[in-house]
């Protein structure tokens, strides 16, 4: 069976999907809403291309013509809309019908430009987009058409409703068959059945391989012409039919089709229906949301047989138990509550129900068959592999009874029957695997052997109980047989978990403590100890031999409903009603991790013991698969921390080579800003530090990139090393044109953060800067620098004295010295005349302060 997984997954909006189409290249998706939207994907890159509203109510049906470039809509406002894919403007208006339109269809030959509607007006409308008119309107039908098929050859529309009364006269319900030459009636092929979906059967198909002997025997009653093709409806089986002798060639005996019961009304049935292109068979989809593909097969000659490659579930109501099934634990046995027809194929037989247990293979999670034969809901399972080899299930069920089941062959072994009511736990035994043991609400615990089964066994036996003994005073809700088959545990709503001696059952001990019902019980697989999981939001480890409690484990914030052991009982896994999976820590106590990937109540575990995978579902009807990724984790940590310690050997030679380029995409590749920041400051203090800082930056990564712009964020961020970060911002901004630093990722974010910080380090650079003007004038007018003003003059003066003599050509030594002599007086004189002009007004400063200061005291002295 081949493997089916889930491809891609587009979030629309809130409200339901209404309609979906595929482009015939398989390029884009088409889908619609109770939003009314319109909305066009790309399939390969996810994204929504465009979107749009033009129907004032639903849209209930969409197609995509031949060549990919017209979508028709139909809708709830009775109209018939075409659209341009490409520009998404609407090209063609239809009106006409009378009521809610409930499919479309185009011609398959894109040469001819027709789009067939059919509506709850019982009414299909033929369109010509050319002339943009209603060319025909087919009147044969009593109610709503459900479904549109146009011909191999283009030149027969077949249609199918859900015709059923009419003026109180009881009609066959029928497919038409119109001639598209005249839109005239040429066929009506009664069914008898209400029908959700017509399919042309392609002469390319499997299906019509596997006609071939029909073809042969009635080659002369059959023409050419003849066209054969495939009807579901309300009955849950696939019909084929000959169109020139309108009867049916091939019916399921069976329904493989679950029904749902509701109160206001009874869903069964299929909702549609698709023959798949490349002979892949053919698809069903259920009321109840599964995809059944059928091949079809000849077994003998004219025999043929329909069979179920693949079932897809979409939805498994509440989940209430499960457990692994085969010797190498390859498939998953599943208690739901939906039921199935069970005995008729017709609606008017549809009186009783069986409830399924579906068994799911791990590999591709189809459902690969199903267990119906309860007439009430399943309440527990157990499963095992008999010493001969054979996969056997064990049922109990709220219609008081046990079955024993074989899984390949899916027949029912025996029926155990005695239980008063509802049977609410299972067991199978561990190690000699020939009996199993059942609890129920009426407080009983039953040992019913499995000694009576041969390998020849055709119909099912009355299985019966070996021992009994009325075990609790309230519902009994788990069972648990020891790895030896010496004991089994039950736990009850009466808050007590009992052990019993096998086979007898002879009560061993009583385990009290408890302050709610116990939901779970199980035994150690290496100790003398039971596990048990309470309503009181814990979870108990007792002894065996004296029923001491050893452990007690509290972190639920519910219910606690199972509790196993994990990893040789070192570990607990255990699920309740607040949704939650923890993990648990036998030797401490404690949890280690936690778990939420449920919504609603986790009713069911499952723990492989020889893959140490898990199971969870509940009442969200989803089922989880865990695997256990210890070791695979700390073989990677190894394999990382091992690529670690040669990458940074690595980074220290690049380091001695003075190789920067390598050992700062190194560092990035590490994470280790440190010395990525070392790498930076050496760099900075080389002569050519821009050369090759430009050199290390231009065969960085965009990656790369985003990851040092975070560093040097941080950096900017402390006064010692904002330096270095500065100088690597104006780096990169200096090598990576506008565009490309746009293309980071994150690149708001960060220069949110570089920002502020830069404009804090500027200022405080020009408040340095402003500081350095205030000493160059103190120390100004301290006269401190004036000698150098001094040597300067003189420098000048010289200058001036070369050019004289530049000019006089060859001025005489003797006149040289001379003007220099009279020049040096020149300044000392200025300078003395300064120091007399400094002194001289100190000394004036001095007398003022004097005089003032005896004014005074004079002044004091008169007062006083």
């Amino acid at each position: 069976m081949a493997s089916v997984t889930l491809k891609k997954n587009y979030r629309c909006d809130s409200e339901p999907v209404t309609a979906l189409a595929l482009s015939p290249n398989d390029t884009f998706l088409f889908s619609s809403s109770h939003s009314r939207q319109i909305r066009v994907w790309d399939i390969s890159s996810l994204k929504c291309l465009r979107s749009w509203k033009g129907h004032e109510g639903p849209v209930m049906a969409m197609a995509c013509d031949a060549s990919g470039g017209l979508l028709a809509t139909a809708g709830a406002d009775r109209k018939v809309l075409v659209w341009d894919v490409d520009g998404g403007f609407c090209t063609h208006f239809f009106k006409g019908h009378k009521g809610v339109v409930t499919n479309i269809t185009f011609h398959p030959d894109p040469n001819r430009l027709i789009l067939f509607s059919g509506s709850d007006d019982t009414t299909v409308r033929v369109w010509d987009l050319g002339t943009k008119r209603c060319i025909a309107t087919l009147e044969k039908h009593f109610s709503t058409v459900t479904s549109l098929s146009v011909s191999e050859d283009g030149w027969t529309l077949l249609s199918a409703g859900r015709d059923k009364a009419w003026s109180s006269f009881l009609l066959p319900c029928v497919v038409n068959l119109w001639d598209l030459h005249d839109y005239g009636c040429k066929v009506t092929v009664p069914t008898y059945e209400v029908l959700e979906a017509v399919c042309v059967i392609p002469s390319s198909s499997s299906f019509s391989s596997c006609l071939g002997f029909y073809k042969q025997q009635h080659r002369k009653k059959s023409s050419s012409q003849a066209i054969y093709f495939i009807t579901v409806g309300e009955r849950g089986t696939v019909r084929l039919w000959n169109s020139d002798s309108a009867v049916c060639i091939f019916e399921q005996k069976t329904s493989d089709v679950t029904v749902e019961s509701d109160e206001e009304d009874l869903k069964r049935g299929f909702t549609a229906a698709v023959m798949l292109p490349l002979s892949q068979g053919l698809l069903c989809v259920t009321a109840d949301q599964q995809f059944l593909f059928y091949s079809l097969t000849e077994y003998l000659e004219g025999c043929l047989k329909l069979t179920i490659s693949k079932r897809l579930v979409g939805h498994n109501e509440e989940i209430v138990d499960m457990k692994f099934l085969g010797e190498d634990e390859q498939f998953l046995a599943v208690a739901t509550s939906v039921e199935q027809a069970s005995c008729s194929t017709f609606p008017s037989a549809l009186k009783a129900f069986a409830v399924l247990v579906r068994v799911y293979d791990l590999a591709s999670m189809s459902c690969s068959y199903v267990l119906a034969g309860h007439t009430g809901i399943v309440l527990c399972l157990d499963t095992c592999v008999s010493s001969s080899g054979r996969k056997l299930i064990v049922t109990g069920s709220k219609d008081n009874s046990v079955r024993l089941w074989e899984a390949e062959s899916t027949r029912c072994l025996g029926v155990g029957v005695g239980h008063t009511e509802a049977v609410g736990a299972i067991a199978f035994s561990k190690k000699h695997r020939n009996f199993f043991v059942s609890g129920s609400s009426d407080r009983t615990l039953k040992v019913w052997s499995l000694d009576v089964l041969s390998d020849d066994i055709e119909q099912s036996i009355n299985l019966k109980a070996k021992a009994v003994v009325a075990a609790h005073d309230k519902d009994i809700n788990s069972l648990a047989v020891a790895p030896n088959d010496s004991f089994v545990c039950s736990g009850s709503q009466d808050r007590t978990a009992c052990i019993w001696r096998l086979p007898d059952l002879v009560s061993v001990v009583v385990l009290r403590g408890h302050k709610r019902g116990i939901w779970s019980v199980e035994f150690s697989p290496v100790d003398q100890c039971v596990i048990t999981a309470s309503g009181d939001k814990t979870i108990k480890i007792w002894a065996i031999s004296d029923g001491s409690c050893l452990k007690t484990f509290e972190g639920h914030t519910s219910s606690v409903y199972r509790a196993s052991f994990l990893t040789r009982g070192t570990q607990i896994v255990s699920c309740g009603a607040d949704g939650l999976v923890k993990l648990w820590t036998v030797k401490t106590n404690e949890c280690i991790a936690t778990y939420d990937q449920h919504e609603d109540k986790v009713w069911a575990l499952a723990v492989g013991k020889k893959t140490e995978m898990l199971a969870t579902g509940g009442s969200d009807a989803v089922v989880n698969l865990w695997h256990d990724s210890t070791a695979s984790d700390k073989k990677e940590a190894f394999l990382k921390e091992e690529e670690g310690v040669l990458r940074g050997q690595e980074l220290e030679n690049a380091v001695s080579d003075a190789d920067f380029t390598k050992a700062i995409q190194i560092a990035l590749e590490l994470r280790r800003p440190h010395k990525l920041f070392k790498l930076f400051a050496e760099l900075c203090r080389k002569r050519e530090a821009e050369v090759q800082m430009d050199k290390a930056l231009h065969v960085l990564g965009k990656e790369e990139c985003h990851l040092l712009l975070e560093y040097v964020r941080e950096w900017n961020t402390k006064p010692k090393l904002c330096h270095i970060a500065q100088f690597v911002l104006f780096r990169v901004f200096n090598i990576l044109p506008p565009t490309e630093i746009l293309e980071i990722r994150g690149i708001g974010e960060l220069l949110e953060g570089l920002i502020p910080y830069c404009q804090r380090h500027f200022s405080r650079i020009d408040r340095l800067e402003r500081s350095t003007f205030l000493l160059d004038y103190t120390l100004m007018g301290m006269s401190v620098i004036e000698p150098e003003m001094e040597d300067r003059e003189a420098k000048d003066v010289r200058v001036m004295q070369m050019d004289t003599m530049d000019a006089d050509n060859e001025p005489s030594a003797e006149a040289a010295d001379k003007d220099q002599k009279q020049t040096l007086d020149e300044i000392k004189e200025r300078a003395s005349s300064k120091k007399r002009k400094s002194n001289k007004s100190r000394d004036v400063a001095y007398k003022k302060v004097k005089g003032s200061a005896h004014a005074k005291v004079s002044a004091i002295s008169s007062l006083a």
